[in-house]
């Protein structure tokens, strides 16, 4: 039983490092997502994107969660007409990052409910600890 909680825990925790890694990059995406270039026709604030993997724990065997990587979204800029704008073209063209509001709020949502679930796991492993303890000072 020992074995099965604490692998439990292991991957309760590891999702949970995923996730708040997750929760970083969205946070950073919403927090520049009109953060335009400093000069004319400079890009603007790209995207970011996150990519996890499984790692077999060499402890116990068990697959874990980490992050594999941060990359950047190649997808193309918004150009919004912002004639007066600083980072604005000969055209009045300035280009937006590629930063959809709606995704990221949804991915957040879904980073936190992940989040949530893992940290769930960890809670009931300490409450099975407690009762168990209880058990065996009862007995």
């Amino acid at each position: 039983m020992v074995d099965t909680l604490n692998a439990s825990l292991r991957i309760a925790g590891s999702g949970i490092r995923s996730q708040a890694a997750r929760l970083k990059v969205i946070s950073e995406n919403i927090a520049n997502a009109n953060s335009t270039g400093a000069t004319p026709g400079a890009d603007p604030f790209a995207r970011k994107t996150i990519t996890f993997e499984n790692e077999m724990s060499r402890a116990d065997g068990h697959a874990l969660t980490r992050v594999k990587s941060i990359g950047v979204d190649d997808s193309p800029f918004r150009i919004e007409h912002l004639p007066g704008h600083p980072a604005a073209d000969e055209n009045g063209n300035v280009k937006m990052p590629n930063v959809d509001i709606l995704v990221e709020s949804a991915d957040m949502r879904d980073a936190t409910r992940a989040y949530e679930a893992n940290l769930q796991i960890v809670k009931q492993g300490r409450e099975l600890v407690s009762m168990t303890l209880d058990l065996l000072k009862a007995g």
